[in-house]
């Protein structure tokens, strides 16, 4: 008898598990792909079908999209309030992750509880309280004011990623700087953090991404174009007669195309922090 013979069963199993996979990566390319392919139609080819081809690839949805909205000038307040979340959200979390990961105080577990539990909260139950909080500051319709409403609401994610990776880091590291004479800081910028950039660049990707794509509270915190950032350009192309299907998807393109990027390339860290996230203390 042939042991190296495959059971149907297991053939079948298998055909089923591909055609799964091939099924899931129709439904997350497909909307991508076709938003992309209809910025190069013109809004009759759109209306007529769909899903077809263009019958020529034109740059007019793109022409029409930087002059219907101030596109451009949404899209450098995006780069501006996305890097500058990510570098605070990076950098004090780091810290906080660290502390929690290696410190023992009175309190920790019920304060990395008190931080934690922000992430099962609903943005929309913080809308009020949130815009109540930025306009007694002063801070309203200003960068400000988004970067540290942004760097709050990316505080549980980049907590919990950070404290996992350091609990991933043995501590013989540090205990070999003590020894050496590094102090506290020091061990901290020049041992761990190099240790731990997988999870850096993981918590830098989901905080830029979360500010990137951000909507509800830009157009809440916001009413002027100096400190609106790129989601909000979409609402130029609607208005109560007409709808510019092809400038529309162009400024679409234009808004999802940096962040399929910044996760393309950063993907395995994305995962490998995420899957580190297990580590029990």
């Amino acid at each position: 008898m042939n042991t190296n013979t495959i059971n149907p069963r297991d053939r079948l199993l298998a055909a089923l598990k591909y055609l799964f996979v091939i099924a899931c990566v129709i439904a997350a390319l497909f909307p991508l792909l076709w938003v992309f392919m209809s910025s190069f139609k013109s809004n009759s080819e759109i209306l007529s079908s769909g899903v077809s081809l263009p019958k020529s690839f034109n740059f007019s949805g793109y022409i029409d999209a930087l002059r219907i909205s101030p596109i451009l000038k949404y899209f450098a307040n995006s780069v501006l309030i996305a890097g500058v979340v990510t570098f605070v959200n990076v950098l004090l979390l780091s810290m906080a992750g660290y502390v929690f990961a290696r410190c023992q105080f009175f309190g920790k577990k019920f304060l990395y509880f008190l931080l934690s539990l922000s992430m099962v909260i609903p943005m929309t139950a913080l809308l009020h309280p949130v815009y109540i909080v930025v306009n007694s500051l002063q801070l309203y319709d200003t960068k400000l004011g988004l970067i540290l409403v942004y760097t709050a609401l990316n505080m549980p994610m980049s907590l919990l990623i950070m404290r996992s990776t350091f609990q991933g880091i043995p501590r013989a590291l540090e205990e070999a700087a003590y020894v050496d004479g590094a102090g506290f800081v020091r061990t901290f910028f020049q041992i761990m953090l190099p240790c731990a950039k997988g999870g850096l660049a993981s918590s830098a990707v989901l905080a830029f991404l979360g500010s990137w794509n951000e909507f509800t509270f830009a157009l809440v915190l916001t009413s002027g174009e100096s400190a609106r950032t790129l989601p909000l350009s979409l609402s130029y192309f609607t208005s109560q007669f007409s709808f510019n299907y092809t400038a529309l998807f162009a400024a679409v393109t234009i808004a999802v195309i940096p962040s399929i990027l910044v996760f393309a390339i950063f993907q395995e860290q994305v995962i490998s922090s995420l899957t580190a996230g297990a580590v029990k203390e």
